[in-house]
């Protein structure tokens, strides 16, 4: 007999505060651990932290963590921040996300890491009234990511 599981929503609110990130990615294995989706956790967790660590360091204010069913097997990875700034790479013009940063630099990848492990990707502006965007990417299994 097979189970129909209902699409699926989690929200974790976050501080602005470094521990953040790994209450974050602790919340995110145990969402998955529950649904059956131990498979996908590496890479939605390696999404997540880098999508966790460009709010926490982009932003001064709280961000979210936004865990959703995106089919029956894989999910989407969400987070949101008060910036309202699309970074290159997530929104409209990707020219300028095809530099690669140079070998010594000690940032300026958690985003290309992003686009080569998520099946699809993309970003949300909040919208007039409301600050901030949401940067997304879904992950499914046998993706070969």
């Amino acid at each position: 007999m097979t189970t129909v599981v209902p699409p699926w929503t989690y929200t974790l609110q976050l501080p602005h505060d470094p521990r953040a990130p790994g209450i974050a990615r602790a919340t995110l294995r145990a969402v998955l651990g529950t649904y059956g989706l131990g498979e996908l956790t590496p890479t939605a967790e390696l999404l997540a932290g880098e999508l966790l660590n460009n709010a926490h360091c982009h932003t001064d204010g709280p961000y979210a963590l936004r865990l959703r069913s995106s089919s029956p097997e894989g999910i989407r990875v969400a987070v949101w921040d008060s910036n309202p700034e699309i970074p290159p790479g997530f929104g409209e013009d990707d020219r300028a996300f095809d530099r690669q940063p140079p070998e010594t630099a000690e940032d300026g990848r958690g985003l290309h890491i992003v686009r080569a492990c998520a099946d699809r990707w993309g970003a949300y502006g909040m919208g007039a009234g409301h600050a901030g965007k949401l940067l997304w990417a879904e992950v499914t299994p046998g993706s070969g990511r």
